[in-house]
C-alpha cells in the first residue's frame, strides 16, 4: 500500500471520475435501483470529498451504469431529476459535480456501459484538457476499474462494506492501482484535497 509521502501514480491528476452507486450514495441490493431522492443515500463523507476535490481544482464528473431505464424500472426524467436534487443537496456543502453521465442500456447493448469507454470519451470531448494522462476512475465495481484500466488511467477500488459489495469485488481490488474503504478515504489518502 502507497503512503501518503510517496509519489503516486496520481501527481498528475485534475479530472476525478466517480461511479455514483455505492461511491457517492448506497448501493441498492443486488437487482433493486436507487431512482428517487428519498432513496438516495449520501455515504458518510460524500459530500466533504466532493467539496475537497472542489477547492483542490480538480473537475469531479459522474460516470454511471442506470440499467434500470432498459429494464423499465425508471425513466431517464427521474434520473435527471434526482441528479437535480443532488446538485442542490451538494450546494450546501460547498461542492459540485462538474458533468454526470449516464448509461441507460442493458448488458452488451451499446459502448457506454462501463467497462465500455463511450461514456469517458463523451466527457473528454466535453472537456478538452481532459485526458487519461490526467484523470482517475474511481468506483466500488469491476466494470468501473476495468473502464480505466482499458484507458489507461490509474483507479481507485471503493470496498465499501462487505454486504453492499458487488460481484467480482476481490477482482477489483487486485486490477485497482490502489484500494480505499471510501471516497473519503480516497481524497484524502491518495488525492491529498485538503480541509
Amino acid at each position: 500500500m502507497l503512503e501518503s509521502s510517496e509519489v503516486t501514480p496520481f501527481s498528475h491528476v485534475r479530472y476525478v471520475f466517480l461511479d455514483r452507486d455505492g461511491v457517492i450514495n448506497q448501493k441498492a441490493p443486488e437487482g433493486q435501483y436507487v431512482s428517487r431522492w428519498v432513496d438516495f443515500q449520501l455515504l458518510d463523507g460524500a459530500e466533504s470529498a466532493i467539496s475537497r476535490l472542489n477547492h483542490s481544482a480538480y473537475k469531479v464528473i459522474v460516470v454511471t451504469n442506470q440499467r434500470g431505464v432498459a429494464l423499465g424500472r425508471y425513466t431517464e426524467q427521474d434520473i435527471l431529476k434526482l441528479h437535480e436534487q443532488l446538485a442542490k443537496h451538494l450546494i450546501q456543502f460547498d461542492a459540485h459535480i462538474d458533468a454526470i453521465y449516464y448509461c441507460p442500456h442493458d448488458k452488451s447493448e451499446c459502448e457506454c456501459r462501463k467497462p465500455g469507454p463511450a461514456l469517458f470519451h463523451q466527457a473528454f470531448r466535453d472537456f478538452p484538457d481532459a485526458s487519461p494522462a490526467n484523470s482517475v476512475m474511481i468506483g466500488d465495481s469491476i466494470s468501473d476499474i476495468e473502464a480505466g484500466s482499458r484507458l489507461g488511467m490509474p483507479t481507485i477500488f471503493i470496498r465499501g462494506e462487505r454486504e453492499h459489495q458487488k460481484p467480482g469485488a476481490e477482482q477489483a481490488a487486485s486490477l485497482a492501482t490502489v484500494v480505499a474503504s471510501s471516497l473519503i478515504e480516497a481524497v484524502d489518502r491518495y488525492l491529498h484535497a485538503p480541509n
